[in-house]
């Protein structure tokens, strides 16, 4: 099994005439992704790779009613809308891959999303992959994604993009494969964190372990820390901190990452570590100790 993508999933792509949005359309097909529509207001009626263009997600979601998750590769400016189309069509998750949308919009577009129960991933999210079942989004790259990812039992979840393909290289250069890899982006406000995710490998029995990346500033790790030390996640945990040379650095030092905020004794590189070490997570010291620990823990 897996979580959020599978063979079931069929997605909408809003921006799929834009850059971002043709490209995600061209490596998702390649994948094997059902990709239903795309919408791009005023182009309607062109095709991207076959893939029909509406003007709004309502006519898109009329037109194909399977539809159950949108992929948003909008500029910023225009992400609040195309998060509102999505939610008020009830289409249950919405991976946002936009980078740059304000922290104003992406608590609006969170807060609305969860009084309507539909499911946000990102902003800033390279997306999520299944290893062969199917991805939303640019995760990997349609001419080695097959390299980078392959199925298995461990979960990824990653706050960056480039280290989310990294872990599943790693992982898959040592014979363990993936169920899920989820990129959930490093901005300040998110719509699906490390405890979010984790609670739905936890009812995945496809799933035997996870591996998260997390970064300096914020207090998601921790609050990962929190959800595990309830045993609201039993399965094995192994993390990986960035951000071990900031240490060394001044409290009031900016840092170029969004969400690489450090206050009142949480966000910072050893805060994140020691949580995480007594809930009982295998934190590694570098990549490579990844697979190592998963092996002896998974007992490969």
């Amino acid at each position: 099994m897996s979580i959020l993508v599978d063979k079931k999933t069929r997605g909408l792509i809003q921006g799929i005439t834009g850059h971002e949005g043709a490209r995600a359309c061209r490596e998702m097909l390649s994948y094997g992704t059902r990709v239903l529509a795309g919408v791009t207001p005023g182009k309607g009626g062109r095709t991207i790779e076959g893939v029909p263009v509406y003007d709004s997600v309502r006519e898109a979601v009329l037109r194909h009613p399977s539809i159950n998750t949108s992929l948003i590769t909008v500029p910023a400016l225009f992400v609040r809308d195309a998060a509102v189309e999505a939610i008020a069509n009830k289409i249950p998750l919405v991976n946002i891959l936009t980078e740059h949308v304000t922290v104003r919009d992406s608590a609006w577009i969170i807060a609305r999303a969860r009084r309507e129960g539909v499911r946000v991933v990102g902003p800033s999210s390279v997306g999520i992959i299944s290893p062969g079942k199917g991805k939303i989004g640019s995760i990997g790259s349609s001419a080695v994604e097959k390299k980078i990812f392959f199925p298995g039992h461990v979960g990824i979840i990653s706050k960056s993009g480039g280290m989310t393909a990294e872990i599943g290289v790693l992982l898959t250069r040592q014979g363990i494969g993936q169920s899920t890899a989820v990129g959930i982006g490093g901005d300040q406000i998110i719509g699906s964190d490390f405890a979010d995710l984790l609670v739905l490998f936890e009812r995945d029995p496809a799933t035997k372990a996870v591996v998260i990346f997390g970064e300096v500033g914020g207090s998601y790790e921790e609050e990962a820390a929190r959800l595990i030390s309830q045993r609201k996640c039993t399965k094995p945990v192994v993390a990986i901190i960035a951000g071990y040379f900031t240490k060394d650095l001044r409290p009031a030092t900016v840092l170029g990452h969004a969400g690489a905020i450090v206050s009142h004794g949480q966000g910072g590189y050893h805060s994140k570590v020691s949580a995480l070490k007594k809930a009982g997570v295998h934190v590694a010291s570098t990549l490579e100790d990844i697979p190592r620990v998963l092996k002896a823990i998974l007992r490969l």
